[in-house]
């Protein structure tokens, strides 16, 4: 029988339909070779969604992803709605997407490809074997901490943690690691904030039920010094909310793109997966973007929120060999070095997708 899954495609803003347009090539081209079924319907988010329906989380949308299997998402933000009410900005549509879905464990991979040691502003000898897992706590911290607001020349957010909301991250981050190489470092400012004080307590008492698993505390300003001076020091990093949005951004730097890098946000329902960087509005319709992330993040929506590990591993074989044959957009590619463009490296890897299957059934027959 074949396997059939339902996927909610939610392509955003920007460069978010052109990268997304190659992941869902590429999730085809991997359900035809594995004899999966998968079933894209396309809903509006962000400012996509505040242009089609007033709202940038539409109910049509809303209604959508709670039925998918899986939800593939590429990037939100319009600079046309920087001074919007925040009701109406894309981001707003962004935070409740992932309130909806209560996905409250966001894995960021971070892999260093031997083929791009070159593009990376780290020396070769500090970049080689790097493999970072960042767990990312989701739906809590200060970006949806209550009250918030401005009023008049002041201005309040609330950065609010639950012993709850800090062990589920946290089981998340230690189960990873029993799978990984048994490390979990968990970042923190608790010489200064009582919250991450609370962060640091929980953390450890989580890790006595883990005793294979070694654990180590960071304050998150030693943690950033150390993930460039020394990324090889690091197999799990646990963080919360907004410590992790800016070090994976900032892992981006080891990878030489923030276009490679995908993400996995997870919880009880289906799961969220979508490349890591922003909508890039500068280039949205010039087929200068990086599909890389979006591929691989279809990698983690099969892996992650299907559990279909080989179909999973076809993708990232895809995309390391087309690295190697020495294909390159514009932002990885050297100054002499001729660039794909979005649509063409996306054809790329789906065609290497297609010619391994055509590999594997001669040497078979």
């Amino acid at each position: 029988m074949v396997k059939q899954y339902s996927i909610a495609v939610l392509p955003g803003d920007g460069i978010g339909p052109e990268v997304i347009a190659e992941a869902e090539r590429t999730l085809l081209a991997v359900g035809e070779r594995c004899g999966i079924e998968f079933t894209l319907r396309r809903f509006p988010i962000g400012a996509a969604g505040v242009a089609a329906a007033g709202d940038p989380f539409p109910a049509e949308t809303r209604a959508a992803v709670g039925r998918a299997d899986a939800v593939l998402l590429g990037a939100v933000g319009d600079p046309s709605l920087d001074q919007a009410p925040r009701h109406l900005k894309p981001e707003s549509g962004l935070l409740a997407l992932r309130a909806q879905l209560g996905v409250y464990a966001n894995l960021r991979p971070v892999t260093v490809f031997p083929a791009l040691v070159d593009r990376s502003p780290l020396k070769a000898d500090r970049l080689e074997g790097v493999d970072v897992l960042i767990v990312r706590e989701l739906t809590g911290g200060l970006y949806y901490g209550e009250p918030r607001g401005r009023e008049g020349a002041a201005a309040v957010n609330t950065l609010r943690y639950t012993v709850a909301e800090i062990k589920r991250v946290a089981r998340v981050a230690f189960e990873s690691a029993r799978q990984r190489r048994g490390h979990v470092t968990s970042v923190d400012k608790a010489n200064v904030l009582e919250v991450s004080q609370l962060w640091r307590e929980t953390v450890t008492r989580v890790g006595q039920d883990y005793p294979d698993v070694r654990l180590d505390h960071l304050y998150v300003d030693t943690a950033a010094m150390r993930l460039v001076a020394d990324p090889r020091a690091f197999d799990v990093l646990l963080t919360e909310n907004m410590f992790g949005d800016i070090l994976s951004d900032e892992a981006a730097v080891l990878v030489g793109s923030l276009g490679l890098l995908p993400s996995a946000s997870l919880g009880e329902g289906p799961g969220l997966f979508e490349p890591i960087h922003g909508s890039a509005p500068d280039i949205a319709g010039r087929d200068f973007a990086n599909p890389i992330g979006a591929i691989a993040t279809v990698a983690l929506l099969l892996r992650h929120g299907l559990g279909l590990p080989e179909p999973a591993a076809a993708v990232e074989r895809a995309i390391e060999s087309a690295l190697e044959q020495g294909a390159r957009t514009r932002d990885i590619a050297a100054p002499e070095a001729t660039a794909l463009g979005t649509r063409e490296m996306g054809a790329r890897i789906a065609g290497l997708i297609a010619q391994e299957q055509r590999s594997r059934a001669s040497v078979a027959g």
